[in-house]
């Protein structure tokens, strides 16, 4: 019987980092489901097709093919057999995401691909709706929130120590229209699940939440 440990929240709230500790700690394999749903925007956006166009979208979901392969410990996306993980970190990949994210044909697409991983081995898994759609059974959930400005705060340093030329206002500015769009999307919104343990990591150590979040673990074992 695998044991799931499902964590939702915000963008930028910081779900990636402490999920791949989390995993590495209990040798889990860590499942990113916003890297999948990221390598297929990136799939319509080198194929030109707009956001706005759901009969072409739900046409050519079925085209890309997304797998996961965990390479020295590291989760490795593949997008038709690329690894792209060098790509799918943008910003206009990730404005791009969200808002096909919202098609059904998408979503379907992806959750299947997840629960199969899911069923077959331990997983620490982090999205928009693990703990309410992807993995309702999960053994432990988690919503896992920061406020905007935190948020925007850790995303800008990010970006900063990669170089990259980038406005502290305007990112904010994205991450609370994105929250708009993922709360307010019809299919699977995002939301805290009815029995998730809310943690708010805005004035949190990484090393906090993770011990946290361990410690729920223990007590559900």
């Amino acid at each position: 019987m695998s044991y799931n440990i499902a964590i939702d929240g915000p963008a930028g709230a910081g779900k990636s980092t402490i999920a791949k500790k989390i995993a590495k700690e209990k040798q889990f394999i860590y499942v990113d489901t916003g890297a999948m749903y990221r390598a297929m925007g990136l799939y319509f956006l080198r194929n030109g097709i707009s956001a706005q166009d759901e009969p072409q979208i739900n046409q050519k979901c079925g085209e890309a093919d997304i797998t996961i392969s965990h390479v020295d410990g590291e989760q490795v996306v593949f997008l038709n057999g690329e690894n792209v993980n060098g790509s799918i970190r943008t910003e206009e990949v990730g404005n791009m995401t969200s808002a096909i994210s919202v098609y059904p044909q998408v979503r379907k697409k992806l959750v299947e691909l997840q629960q199969r991983l899911a069923g077959n081995a331990d997983v620490v898994m982090d999205g928009r709706d693990i703990g309410t759609c992807v993995l309702p059974d999960a053994d432990v959930k988690i919503y896992l929130t920061a406020s905007s400005s935190v948020r925007a705060k850790r995303r800008y340093e990010e970006l900063a120590a990669k170089g990259e030329v980038c406005n502290l206002a305007q990112i904010e500015k994205d991450i609370i229209e994105r929250d708009e769009r993922d709360m307010n999307r019809e299919i699977s919104p995002l939301r805290q699940a009815e029995d998730a343990v809310l943690v708010d990591s805005s004035d949190m150590t990484i090393d906090e939440v993770v011990e946290k979040i361990l410690s729920l673990c223990r007590t559900n074992s």
